[in-house]
């Protein structure tokens, strides 16, 4: 099974980019985990800061129904343009999971609203990297 493990904006900096909040480990370290936990499904991460090519990324998974874990970052609380792409998704039938980090809930206001996850799969917040771990255990049970 492939499964697409899509980031949004900032991820990529993760390791130094709020460390009290993301923790120190990186975007390699997240690939390394979850490849490890999923050696034998072919794990595909990937990250941009470009609200276009994760729609894009999101497309193709409606195309190959491919799942997806998808840690939307910033576009969370706002892009109603990639909450219609998930919505394409998993009404195609194909899972998709939100994931976060840090438990929104428990930061800034402005954080507390997701407009992804009432067309997502499920959702897993706060628990580290331990989030994507879930959802692949999740995507990955028989």
């Amino acid at each position: 099974m492939r499964i697409l493990v899509l980031n949004g904006p900032n991820l990529g900096r993760l390791g130094v980019r709020e460390p009290e909040v993301y923790g120190s480990a990186t975007l390699e370290d997240l690939q390394t985990t979850l490849r490890a936990d999923a050696a034998k499904h072919d794990i595909d991460v990937r990250q941009t800061n470009s609200e276009p090519e994760l729609m894009e990324w999101l497309y193709e998974a409606v195309d190959t129904g491919t799942p997806v874990i998808l840690n939307p970052a910033a576009f969370t609380h706002y892009s109603y343009a990639l909450r219609d792409a998930v919505a394409m998704v998993t009404k195609a039938g194909v899972p998709l999971i939100e994931v976060h980090i840090s438990n929104p809930h428990a930061r800034e206001e402005f954080r507390h609203t997701s407009v992804i996850s009432s067309v997502a799969t499920g959702v897993i917040a706060g628990f580290g990297f331990d989030s994507y771990r879930l959802a692949l255990v999740q995507l990955t049970r028989n």
